[in-house]
């Protein structure tokens, strides 16, 4: 298993906007493609108030590869995204790393 953990900075003022694309639009879509979150986060306590974290879980490189493609080239994707952009870009910076579990880690 690998998991991408991502971190989206949102533009002050503009998270709520982001989480209600991801769960009124993203997950279904990504559901369509084969897609498997393992979890979202907003942060309690930390550098900012303003930031989105989640995890995906991938079998492979190769399956990241075409799914997370197949995903981007979306029209439905591509029509939401602009859609939830009139009012202004909902995302100032995103962030992402690959992991790989360790050989003692409850997550495999």
């Amino acid at each position: 298993m690998i998991y991408e953990l991502r971190i989206y900075h949102a533009i002050p003022g503009r998270l709520p906007a982001l989480l209600a694309r991801f769960q009124n639009h993203t997950l279904r879509i990504w559901e369509k493609h084969g897609i498997h979150q393992a979890g979202f986060w907003t942060t309690l306590i930390g550098e900012s108030n303003q930031q989105l974290t989640y995890l995906l879980a991938w079998d492979s490189m190769a399956e990241r590869e075409d799914r997370w493609n197949a995903f981007l080239a979306d029209p439905e994707w591509i029509a939401i995204s602009t859609e939830t952009e009139k009012g202004g870009q909902l995302i100032q910076n995103i962030s992402s790393e690959l992991l790989a579990p360790t050989t003692f880690s409850s997550v495999k």
